[in-house]
């Protein structure tokens, strides 16, 4: 008889968006054209919690579920660029993903991080740990050709948070 395979002491949940195989595509593609290779470990991601505690796990799949069962993917688009100080990021607009978001923001109230508790400013890293020239010259860049643009919010993920790469640790997708 064999029984469950051991796993890692837990570690903090984030919760992201996954997007649709072809803007995961062009955004990758522009993370593995302007991150610095070295510092660049994960693909493009959409965060909608940073620190979720491991307790949660449970409850969180079962919320995620519900939240994406027989629904279809929340509308989303690239509405804009943002600087990050050190980097620059598409700003996402995506109302019903914001009502996600705060959905499972109240029922987690008491638990969230400063950083998760505050504001969601939903954005898409594609540069970071750059000086700030570098980060200039890429928003400049990138606005003078810019467009807002549809992207495709495919589903919903938890990963184990342990310092490097993320671990997966559950996918919801829409319907």
């Amino acid at each position: 008889m064999t029984g469950p395979v051991p796993t890692a002491a837990p570690a903090p949940i984030i919760v992201t968006a996954l997007f649709g195989r072809a803007d995961q595509a062009w955004l990758d593609g522009l993370r593995r054209e302007h991150f610095p290779a070295e510092r660049n470990q994960l693909d493009a991601h959409l965060t909608l919690f940073h620190h979720l505690p491991p307790s949660l796990a449970d409850e969180l799949k079962r919320r995620l579920a519900e939240e994406t069962r027989g629904v279809p993917p929340p509308q989303a688009r690239a509405a804009g660029l943002m600087s990050l100080g050190r980097g620059v990021a598409f700003r996402i607009e995506a109302p019903e993903l914001t009502a996600i978001r705060a959905r499972l923001a109240e029922a987690f109230a008491g638990l969230l991080t400063p950083q998760d508790a505050g504001g969601w400013r939903p954005h898409v890293t594609i540069q970071n740990k750059v000086t700030p020239a570098v980060a200039k010259l890429l928003l400049s860049d990138l606005q003078r050709g810019f467009r807002p643009r549809a992207v495709e919010i495919a589903g919903l993920a938890t990963w184990w948070y342990r310092g490097g790469p993320w671990e997966p640790l559950s996918r919801h997708m829409f319907a």
